[in-house]
């Protein structure tokens, strides 16, 4: 797929996607899901990428939805992409952002500027979040008359508690990277020129543990994060659990502690 809204590139073990339309602050588009979609996918078939960063190009990471290609058009009749109106929270029909999201390698959101609507939601079930101290957080559904999409209002919950998820949503007001950081929006914050390595650092950590292992504990905590049934939590583990004794990942740990030595992963 060559790609219009994003651009995508490899420094192992990291993915780079950046959201490029910086003229519009990288304003969303149904296309632009599809193509962060695709550049997902092509990450996780690369055996040399173990995390993926995620970002904005200039001084946005993203502005929430282009207006006037997404509301605008389907006011007049016309759907802005590959048949939104049959899709999840607008997004093309079969896209599964959150499916995608929670299968895919560890996802990490590098917030370098406003990041609105969609460019919220797109990122509240990713793995980290690591926001510049000039990130600016909204949530402004219903300021546009409409309501929050892509399972938010359980992520936001999930996040940062019911009343601050219920405060952010329902005012529909702006919350800086710090304040985001306080009530937990955010993983981390940083100074503005430390974004990137930050969130590099994080995925470099990440990238050092197995691929099978890390996307196992991805689903388990998709899974039982919200679960009461304590059994069924436990014996979704023990699975998994069953299923690392038979990879070569945990044989190479185990020899590799023993060995004294660092494990070799990837």
């Amino acid at each position: 797929m060559s790609y219009q809204t994003i651009t995508y590139e490899t420094q192992a073990p990291i993915a780079l996607i950046t959201l490029n339309r910086p003229e519009r602050l990288n304003a969303w588009l149904p296309k632009m899901s599809e193509e962060m979609a695709h550049a997902i996918e092509g990450a996780n078939d690369d055996r040399s990428i173990g995390a993926i960063v995620v970002t904005g190009a200039g001084r946005g990471f993203c502005a929430g939805a282009d207006i006037e290609h997404t509301f605008k058009s389907r006011l007049d009749g016309r759907d802005p992409g590959a048949d939104t109106g049959g899709g999840q929270g607008g997004l093309p029909r079969g896209l599964d952002w959150i499916g995608l999201v929670r299968k895919s390698k560890p996802l990490i959101a590098a917030v370098n500027g406003p990041a609105v609507g969609i460019g919220v939601t797109m990122i509240l079930p990713f793995d980290v979040i690591v926001a510049s101290e000039l990130a600016k957080f909204g949530l402004v559904f219903v300021k546009m008359g409409i309501v929050p999409e892509l399972a938010s209002s359980h992520f936001l919950v999930s996040r940062m508690g019911w009343g601050k998820a219920s405060e952010l949503m329902l005012t529909g007001r702006l919350m800086d990277g710090r304040e985001a950081h306080t009530y937990r929006l955010a993983d981390h914050v940083v100074e503005h020129d430390g974004l990137m390595a930050k969130a590099f650092e994080i995925g470099k950590a990440i990238s050092a543990n197995p691929d099978p292992m890390l996307r196992m504990t991805k689903d388990l905590l998709t899974m039982n994060a919200c679960e009461q049934d304590m059994t069924l939590a436990q014996a979704r583990e023990t699975d998994y659990l069953r299923a690392c004794w038979t990879l070569p990942e945990h044989q190479e740990a185990v020899a590799a502690f023993l060995d004294k030595r660092p494990a070799r992963f990837r």
